[in-house]
């Protein structure tokens, strides 16, 4: 049995519990967003909002299936790839999300985007890890 990486393990973690937070969050914020519609009658008014809650939705569910998939497949290099490309698919939604506050009218927030980037960077440096140790194993 291969050695598991700490460093994937770890991260996974920390993304399987912000993973469930930002589920909880979008779920919040889906319903709160629903509830001002029909309140308001202008559903094309909280458009936006709506596309920002279904978003960290989307974000939570692959956050969490990142961290799951992460932390299962630490002790398997080969692996690698499919923890790669869930953690790039992190990085990029969180890019989007900030994208997104921007598009909303408020400022850039580096601090913002350097937190949520933090995780899903550390979570590629470990699945990347892993995938150098999945080469050192094809070459032996």
């Amino acid at each position: 049995m291969e050695k598991s990486n700490g460093f994937l393990k770890v991260a996974g973690i920390l993304m399987i519990i912000g993973g469930v937070f930002s589920l909880i969050i979008g779920l919040l914020a889906i319903i709160g967003t629903s509830a001002l519609a029909a309140t308001l009658g202008a559903e094309a008014a909280v458009g936006l909002l709506m596309v920002a809650s279904i978003l960290g939705l989307v974000s939570g569910v692959v956050s969490l299936i990142a961290g799951i998939v992460g932390t299962k497949n630490a002790n398997k290099p080969e692996k690698a790839m499919t923890c790669i490309v869930f953690g790039g698919l992190t990085v990029l939604l969180s890019l989007l999300g900030s994208v997104l506050n921007v598009a909303a009218g408020s400022q850039f927030n580096v601090v913002g985007l350097i937190t949520g980037l933090i995780v899903p960077a550390l979570y590629l440096v470990g699945a990347f890890q892993n995938k150098k140790r999945a080469a050192a194993a094809e070459a032996a």
